[in-house]
């Protein structure tokens, strides 16, 4: 697994970092799994910002993996995210 950051989408403010493994990324959509490095509520379906390792960045929306082993006390879930929009490509320095 490849480790990212994930944001409020409505304030950009940090929430913690994730692992996260690609599903599919193409050019029509992209999803895929992640986990939460700390314990942090999150709400189902609401819209955050993924930033990935290479600092793309881009909306997605987290569904919890029901049928997915939880791990660690406190639980750590899987997490489906799903892009809502295209990724903003970083900055050049």
């Amino acid at each position: 697994m490849t480790t990212g950051k994930l944001y409020q989408s409505s304030d950009n403010e940090f929430i913690t970092e994730v692992n996260y493994k690609f599903q599919d990324e193409s050019d029509t959509g992209w999803w895929g799994e992640l986990t939460l490095t700390d314990y942090k509520r999150i709400k189902d379906n609401d819209i955050y910002i993924i930033e990935l390792d290479d600092m793309r960045r881009g909306k997605c929306r987290l569904r919890k993996r029901v049928n997915r082993a939880v791990s660690g006390i406190p639980p750590r879930y899987v997490y489906q995210f799903t892009g809502v929009s295209a990724f903003n490509q970083p900055e050049p320095e």
